[in-house]
């Protein structure tokens, strides 16, 4: 069984519509649509996902162990588990060769989710705003290859989160919908210098998974990722472009090319 059959089996356990389960993790319809038809391999909501739908992460994941949070063939759960417990269970039964630093952080990324949860379903959270409006954008461990191509990861870490003020966000320019489709990425390489530099962290809007116009987006072609500058070159292929003249541009596939985010800002302050 794929990652597309175990994500409709859980969600149909869980008796949720596709629609229905990207609100309550908080991302596109499309992308679990994706998912579901085999088109991505590719996300950082998988533990999510599983808690959500009452499944076992490792099980959603990997296809290792029984689908079921508590071990039980088939059927709802009977026992409600946080973030924290299932990342300690996937731990548990595959995260020996992890070292201490990665299940530390692991743990304590799922604590932090646990406690966001806790803290938005508490009465009167809704009449609630953060101090300064400020936000957390999640920080994942995923490159963007400025130049040869990075390998696509099936199921990137997440890092610790960033704390942002929307409104100064929103002074210097940058154009969303929601803050929480706002995710830190890293660029890698040196095609796209002068405007992104070797190692350079990158705020991209991941609601944006279609070509929308000329820009910078980070997308998956030929089972790499790259951040490059995108144009409509016919209606087969796109020119992907790079900002430094010493590194060729070249034409590719539009149906061969899966956009997974444009990119807005770059923290060295350049907007895009």
């Amino acid at each position: 069984m794929e990652l597309k059959d175990r994500l409709k089996q859980a969600r149909r356990l869980a008796q949720l519509t596709q629609s229905e389960l990207a609100d309550r993790v908080g991302i596109k319809q499309a992308s679990i649509s994706e998912i579901e038809r085999g088109l991505s391999r590719t996300s950082g909501h998988l533990v999510k996902i599983a808690q959500i739908c009452g499944v076992d992460p490792l099980w959603l994941a990997e296809g290792v162990g029984q689908s079921n949070a508590t071990g039980e063939e088939s059927g709802a759960p009977t026992e409600k588990l946080t973030a924290a417990d299932m990342v300690r269970q996937m731990l548990q039964k595959a995260g020996a060769g992890l070292p201490e630093q990665a299940r530390k952080r692991l743990l304590e990324v799922a604590e932090e989710t646990d406690t966001f949860i806790e803290s938005a379903n508490a009465p009167g959270a809704a009449n609630r705003r953060p101090a300064g409006d400020e936000f957390r954008i999640a920080h994942y461990d995923v490159r963007g290859a400025m130049g040869g191509g990075q390998v696509t990861h099936d199921y990137p870490e997440v890092l610790r989160d960033v704390r942002v003020s929307l409104r100064n966000l929103r002074e210097l320019g940058l154009d969303f919908k929601e803050p929480h489709h706002l995710k830190l990425v890293t660029g890698w390489g040196q095609s796209m210098t002068p405007t992104i530099k070797d190692r350079d962290p990158l705020i991209v809007d991941v609601s944006i998974r279609e070509f929308v116009g000329d820009g910078i987006y980070y997308f998956s072609w030929c089972g790499h990722e790259y951040i490059k500058r995108l144009q409509i070159a016919d209606e087969d292929h796109f020119e992907m472009i790079s900002d430094n003249p010493k590194h060729k541009d070249r034409m590719i596939r539009r149906e061969e090319t899966y956009i997974q985010a444009r990119v807005l800002y770059v923290w060295n302050g350049n907007l895009l």
